[in-house]
């Protein structure tokens, strides 16, 4: 393989300034450059990004796919390192979702509770404008 930076953009699902800015932080090398100074990828770098991208689906930040990155490169370590940076993942996704259903429920209660009325009697506004008759728990 021998692909210009678009091609390697259209194969692996990644926008052109964000391989950029993955090898400016350095989570893919810079490639070698053509005579005209144009970058040449192949395929670990196509397999690389595919791996970037798909963690980042998942939600993995830079500096836990970093690390991931690192551990693959080393196939006989033990998985103990990878497993815990996903599981710690696992705990922060579970923590929003808790939230998330907090505010929800908040939300729908408000709605709920609204009888499309005037503003002046309106409970959203009111619940909105007095913190403490909110009955779920949220940052505030």
């Amino acid at each position: 393989m021998n692909l210009p930076i678009g091609e390697l953009s259209r194969l692996t699902g990644v926008k052109v300034p964000t391989i950029r800015f993955y090898e400016q932080i350095g989570l893919i090398e810079a490639p070698p450059r053509t005579d005209g100074n144009q970058r040449r990828y192949g395929k670990p770098e196509v397999d690389r990004l595919n791996f970037i991208r798909h963690a980042r689906e998942l939600g993995f930040e830079v500096g836990d796919i970093r690390e991931l990155l690192d551990m693959s490169g080393k196939p006989q370590a033990s998985c103990h390192q990878a497993d815990s940076i996903a599981r710690n993942h696992l705990s922060e996704i579970d923590r929003r979702i808790a939230s998330l259903t907090a505010l929800r429920t908040e939300l729908s209660r408000m709605v709920d509770e609204c009888h499309h009325g005037r503003i002046c009697d309106c409970r959203i506004i009111e619940v909105l404008a007095d913190h403490s008759q909110c009955t779920a728990e949220h940052v505030h």
